[in-house]
C-alpha cells in the first residue's frame, strides 16, 4: 500500500485537491493520509478542517504554523515556521509520496521539508503563469517536484520547457473540475436552506440577479488592499445589484483588504450585500452557476468560470498571464473602470463550456498515476 500525503493549508486547497483526495482514499493500492494546517485549522478563516472531517477525510495531523499580522515578514516567517513542523510530521506518518497544491506559501515549506526527507514530490496545477510571489513558488516546487500534474496545455509545455522530463508530466486538468461537474448537479433547494446561516450583511435573494466578489491580495502589491478592494465594493455598489462577497485568503496583505470591508460596513455601506469568511464548495460552485457575473481576482473566475461559462471581471495583476476562456474581461484597479466592465458582462450573459482546464476528470487519473509511478529519487536538469 503507497501512502499519499496531502497538506491541506486554506479553503482554496481544499477545493482544489478534494477529488484527488476522494479518489486516492477509493484506491485499493492507496493510503490517503492528510495533513491540515495554516489558515485551514483557524476559525478566522472559516475552520476549513471542519470542512474537511465532515466530507469523511481523517486528519492524521495539524499545523499551527500561521503567524497573524499578513504581512511579507510574517508570510516568511510562516514558511519557515511550517519546515520546522512538518518534518516531525512526515518521519511519524512516513510518506511514500507527498502531493502538494498550487503555489502558496505552506506549499513551499511542504515541498522543502518532502525535499530533504528524500520523499518523492507530486505538484499539482505547476507551470501556469500569474502575479504575485505565486508565480515564483510555483515554478520553484517544479524544480523540486517528480512528478507532475498540470492543469492545461500551456502549463504542461512551460514545465517541459523548465527541464522536467516529458514522461514525468502528466496532462490530467485541474482537479477542481471533478468538483464542478459534481456540484452543477446539486438541486438548488439544498443552496437555498443553507447560505444565509453563514455570514453577516442583508439577506440576497439568489433567485435574482446579483454579483459575486472574491478578492484577495496581491502580495507584491502589498499595502494597497484597502484601496483596491474599496473601489471593487464601490463598482459594484454603482451597478446597484445585490452582492455576496467572500472574505480574503490568508495571503500578506489579508488584513489590508478586510479592513477596507469591515470600513465600508461601518459607514453603512454594505446594503444589499452579504460577507462570508467560508463557503461550503458545493455552495461557492452554485454561487458561481447562478450569478450574473464574478467580481474579483480570484483564480475560481479563470478556472471554473471557464468550465462553468460565468462571466467573470477579473481585477488587476493577481491572474496576469493565466491561461484564460472568453468569459474574463480584465480591468485595473479603478472603480469606473470596473463597474464599466461588469456592465459588458451583465449584458453578455452566461458563456459556453470551454475546457481549457480539464473535463471533470483529474482525480481518478492522478490517483491512477500515482499508484503505478516508480520515482527516481535523483533529479537532473532535462532537455
Amino acid at each position: 500500500m503507497k501512502k499519499i500525503c496531502i497538506f491541506i493549508g486554506s479553503r482554496a486547497n481544499y477545493s482544489s485537491i478534494k477529488a484527488v483526495m476522494r479518489a486516492i482514499q477509493k484506491h485499493p493500492e492507496l493510503e490517503l493520509q492528510v495533513v491540515a494546517g495554516a489558515s485551514a485549522v483557524l476559525d478566522r478563516y472559516g475552520s476549513v478542517i471542519n470542512l474537511i472531517e465532515q466530507d469523511g477525510f481523517s486528519v492524521v495531523a495539524r499545523v499551527h504554523m500561521l503567524i497573524e499580522g499578513e504581512t511579507p515578514t510574517t508570510m516568511a516567517k510562516s514558511t519557515g515556521l511550517g519546515l520546522i513542523e512538518l518534518p516531525t510530521i512526515f518521519e511519524s506518518i512516513k510518506p511514500d509520496i507527498v502531493l502538494t497544491v498550487g503555489d502558496r506559501f505552506e506549499t513551499m515549506a511542504t515541498t522543502l521539508a518532502a525535499a530533504y526527507m528524500n520523499i518523492p514530490i507530486a505538484h499539482t496545477m505547476g507551470g501556469e503563469v500569474s502575479g504575485t510571489i505565486d508565480e515564483s513558488i510555483r515554478h520553484a516546487i517544479t524544480k523540486f517536484a517528480h512528478i507532475h500534474f498540470p492543469a492545461s496545455r500551456d502549463a504542461y509545455e512551460r514545465i517541459v520547457k523548465l527541464g522536467e522530463p516529458e514522461p514525468s508530466v502528466h496532462l490530467v486538468g485541474c482537479p477542481r473540475m471533478d468538483l464542478v461537474a459534481e456540484m452543477l448537479s446539486v438541486s438548488r433547494s439544498e443552496v437555498d436552506e443553507s447560505i444565509f446561516r453563514l455570514g453577516v450583511g442583508d439577506r440576497v435573494d439568489i433567485d435574482k440577479p446579483f454579483v459575486l466578489v472574491s478578492q484577495h491580495p496581491v502580495t507584491t502589491e502589498y499595502g494597497t488592499g484597502r484601496e483596491q478592494i474599496t473601489a471593487t465594493l464601490q463598482a459594484v455598489k454603482n451597478i446597484g445589484l445585490p452582492a455576496i462577497v467572500l472574505w480574503p485568503n490568508a495571503d500578506a496583505g489579508s488584513d489590508d483588504i478586510a479592513k477596507g470591508i469591515r470600513i465600508w460596513r461601518e459607514k453603512g455601506l454594505d446594503t444589499d450585500m452579504h460577507f462570508f469568511k467560508n463557503l461550503p464548495i458545493s455552495t461557492y460552485v452554485q454561487l458561481m452557476k447562478r450569478t450574473k457575473c464574478l467580481v474579483g481576482n480570484s483564480s475560481s473566475g479563470i478556472r471554473e468560470g471557464a468550465f462553468i461559462g460565468t462571466p467573470v471581471v477579473n481585477i488587476g495583476t493577481r491572474q496576469a498571464g493565466r491561461e484564460r476562456g472568453s468569459n474574463v474581461i480584465d480591468t485595473g484597479n479603478d472603480a469606473d473602470e470596473i463597474a464599466s466592465a461588469i456592465q459588458k458582462q451583465l449584458s453578455h450573459g452566461p458563456y459556453g463550456f470551454e475546457p481549457i482546464y480539464g473535463d471533470g476528470t483529474a482525480g481518478e487519473k492522478i490517483a491512477d498515476i500515482l499508484s503505478r509511478t516508480v520515482v527516481q529519487l535523483q533529479k537532473r536538469i532535462t532537455y
